[in-house]
């Protein structure tokens, strides 16, 4: 039996050309339904479910984040089949744990990051 490495969808991430398209996009998001937004700078979230670049981001559409409780353990189960990380996308808390990193991969033209969850 494999071990659950607690994963959930945490965002999807909308690329767009410029920060003009992706301001109207995150903005269309808002009036559409009513989301709260956050501006993150290279990027808004719309609702925290949505992340709205305001570039062509990673992936041929665009990406989606997967929370996990073990980032090691499921990066090296997802290794085992297959799965390349881009060790230069890492970034670290503090403490030096990793908290996120890029597949090479690609799922339907969208990247994928796992995220490490609180």
């Amino acid at each position: 039996m494999e071990k659950d490495y607690g994963f959930e969808l945490l965002h999807l991430g909308i690329n767009c050309p410029d920060e003009e398209a992706g301001k109207a996009t995150a903005a269309l998001l808002v009036s559409l339904f009513g989301f709260p937004a956050r501006d993150a700078g290279i990027s808004t979230f719309v609702n925290e479910q949505f992340e709205v670049m305001n570039f062509m981001g990673r992936g041929t559409i665009g990406h989606f984040a997967i929370g996990t409780t073990d980032i090691v353990g499921a990066k090296a189960m997802l290794e085992g089949k297959g799965i390349e990380f881009d060790p230069a996308s890492a970034t670290y808390f503090e403490d030096g744990r990793l908290k996120l990193i890029y597949a090479k991969n690609e799922i339907g033209g969208f990247a994928f990051h796992l995220t490490q969850k609180a």
